[in-house]
Order: structure tokens, then C-alpha cells, then sequence
């Protein structure tokens, strides 16, 4: 199973290399200049998910063919996102937007958004991951649960996201035992609402629960109104620059 090709740095003590994952900027006509950032040369890029309108869209978007355009000239995956709506997606939707990706913005991958985490919906998942991989072999897969899924869909994606919440609730949150069988390459938190004073704090919750791909923000959900992962942490400089020099234990 392919793993991560990070160009980030190894962190400090840990042996783990930390890279970031854009859960999906906002349209780029309306977040242009986070956009930019993001094919800035040395940001430690593992992937970035572009979410045309709740999917590919029905047509190809300019703005966002060019935005496509410019992370793959600079070396960074796209990921198209597909919502899996906890297990209730129409399997032959979610491959007609899987087409439409591949078609119209050459995605390197998918995250499959509000995956499932039971076991029961496992065989289902299975079988779109398997498919997926039909129309891309080497296509890099993302399960988003946002919590610790049943260990079987560890053997079904390139990577999980196994956190994805506030920072109130990550800065107690506890790795499942059976995530110890694999490496941090395999593990993926997005975490909301850090102030900056706590920046260094969150980076080693990641390591020490082995997660080598993070995205955190000090963008809020404002009780769930907004989207935090719009628009560009307040902090990007410096997370940037944390993540290049690593952070000690």
C-alpha cells in the first residue's frame, strides 16, 4: 500500500515527519490568497482536498481548474472530496463525482468525507476504496471518520482522519491502543480553535499520538456556523515554520 511522500522535515526526537493536510480552502474566487500560499516553495504540503461545490460540481470551474493546475505544477497532491454522509451515500453517485474529478481536474486521490466508523459499514467502504482504486491505481485515499473507526478500515486507505474537532476536546483526546500497529504516516488530525500560545502543545499531542498529517487552525466553528477550514490559520507562518524545524520533546 503507497505510502506518504512528505518533503517535511523530521521532527525533532520523534523520528516522525510532519506534513499538513488542507481539509478544503473556500472557492478559490473567495479565498484567492490562501490559495497562493499554499504553492509557496518549502511548505510542507502532503495533500490539499479541493471541494468544487460540495463535490466536483456538475461542470468544470475555471478558477479552480487553474488552482488544481498550479499544486500540481508545484509537486503537491489533489484530493477530490466525495462525501460518503456516515454511510448513506448512493455508491453510484460518489463514482460519477469520482469520474468528474479525475476527468476534469486529474485529482491524485479522494477523501472520502464523513466516512462511516462501524463495522457493519465496512464492506461497503471496501467496496468504493476498491473501485476508486479501479478508475486510479495509484490513488491516494483518505477515509475523514474524525474519530478512531473500527481497526478494519485501517487496511482500506492510505490514511485515516481520526480526529477532527475543537481543540477543547483534542487536548484530552487519547489514541485507540490498536493505531500502535501502524505508522504515523497513517494518521491524520484536524483540529480547530488552538490559540496560538498553544501551537507547540498540539504538535506534540500529534506525535505522541502518531498522526504525521495535521491540520490545525485557531479559526473557530462558531458553534458549528462556519466552516473553520475556510480560510488560512491566523498562525501560518508560524506552523509552517514549526513543522520545518521540528518541535522537541
Amino acid at each position: 500500500m503507497p505510502h506518504l511522500t512528505s518533503a517535511a522535515a523530521t521532527a525533532s526526537g520523534t523520528g516522525v515527519r510532519t506534513g499538513l493536510g488542507v481539509p478544503g480552502y473556500a472557492h478559490p474566487l473567495l479565498a484567492p490568497a490562501e490559495w497562493g500560499e499554499l504553492t509557496r516553495p518549502g511548505t510542507p504540503l502532503d495533500w490539499v482536498v479541493l471541494d468544487v461545490a460540495a463535490g466536483p460540481g456538475t461542470r468544470p470551474d475555471p478558477h479552480c481548474l487553474q488552482a488544481a493546475a498550479r499544486l500540481r505544477g508545484a509537486g503537491v497532491r489533489v484530493l477530490g472530496r466525495l462525501d460518503a454522509v456516515h454511510g448513506a451515500c448512493d455508491f453510484g453517485e460518489t463514482i460519477t463525482d469520482a469520474h468528474r474529478y479525475l476527468d476534469w481536474y486529474q485529482a491524485d486521490g479522494f477523501l472520502l468525507d464523513r466516512c462511516p466508523t462501524d463495522r457493519v459499514s465496512l464492506p461497503e467502504t471496501r467496496r468504493t476504496v476498491t473501485t476508486l482504486r479501479t478508475l486510479r491505481d495509484d490513488a491516494h485515499i483518505v477515509l475523514g471518520h474524525g474519530t478512531h473507526p473500527h481497526p478494519g478500515y485501517a487496511e482500506n486507505a492510505d490514511q485515516l482522519v481520526t480526529f477532527s474537532g475543537p481543540w477543547s476536546d483534542y487536548r484530552w483526546s487519547q489514541a485507540a491502543a490498536w493505531t500502535a500497529d501502524y505508522p504515523p504516516e497513517r494518521f491524520c488530525h484536524f483540529v480547530h480553535g488552538i490559540p496560538g500560545g498553544h501551537l507547540d502543545e498540539a504538535l506534540r499531542i500529534a506525535r505522541w499520538q502518531g498522526a504525521a498529517t495535521i491540520w490545525f487552525t485557531d479559526r473557530t466553528d462558531r458553534g458549528g456556523r462556519t466552516d473553520p477550514w475556510e480560510t488560512m490559520p491566523g498562525y501560518w507562518d508560524e506552523i509552517v515554520s514549526r513543522i520545518g524545524t521540528g518541535v522537541s520533546e
